[in-house]
């Protein structure tokens, strides 16, 4: 995948996820956490809104991932706009920014999270991974260790898995300034990520 593409791809999805979805959540339920699906990503609670590859669904009705994030926003029948109050760090689109979805880059996206949310399940038994709209990663906390999947960002343009102690560690092994990422390319399947999970908690918790 082209990742020219992928990022555009990316970008916005978590447009949607933090305007679309995030935001209206919060002004009716008070939660900003969203879900991966298998095929892409939905609310918690209410308002029911979910994006499904490459279009968002919404009171039944199936929307393509295109026009303007305010147009999607109308067709789901929900006021945009992101979270107020709650963060600083945004996604950076505008209502009457373009939405751009590449339909394969949405599928490899979509697989990522699906691939990150059985992972996570396995190694934070018990836990359920949050879908969090202001960077637009999955992840748990387990033992004051951040672990999750990102689909990219200003810091690797390339889907990467993370492990995020709370105190700093240094080595070899932690290779990113938040600590140890691994890119999506060499974690094929949930098998190798529950191995760099499970290997990045014991030396973060090891100290």
């Amino acid at each position: 995948m082209d990742l020219d593409v992928m990022t555009r791809t990316r970008d916005s999805l978590h447009g949607v996820a933090e305007g679309v979805l995030a935001g209206p959540q919060y002004r009716e339920s008070g939660t900003i956490r969203l879900r991966v699906t298998g095929t892409g990503f939905a609310t918690v609670a209410a308002p029911a809104l979910a994006v499904d590859g490459a279009h968002l669904v919404a009171a039944g009705r199936r929307v393509p991932l295109e026009g303007t994030f305010r147009d999607l926003a109308e067709a789901a029948g929900v006021g945009w706009g992101p979270p107020e109050g709650l963060y600083d760090d945004h996604s950076g689109v505008g209502p009457g920014d373009d939405v751009v979805v590449d339909p394969e880059a949405a599928r490899t996206l979509a697989d990522w999270f699906a691939r990150g949310d059985t992972a996570l399940r396995r190694v934070a038994d018990g836990s359920t991974p949050v879908l969090w709209p202001e960077h637009f990663d999955l992840g748990v906390t387990l033992d004051e260790v951040n672990l999750g999947v990102s689909p990219g960002d200003a810091w690797s343009p390339e889907p990467y898995a993370y492990v995020g102690p709370w105190a700093e560690h240094r080595g070899e092994f932690w290779n990113a300034p938040f600590g140890a990422a691994r890119p999506m390319s060499e974690l094929p399947d949930a098998d190798a990520l529950v191995d760099f999970f499970t290997e990045g908690h014991r030396r973060a918790v090891a100290g």
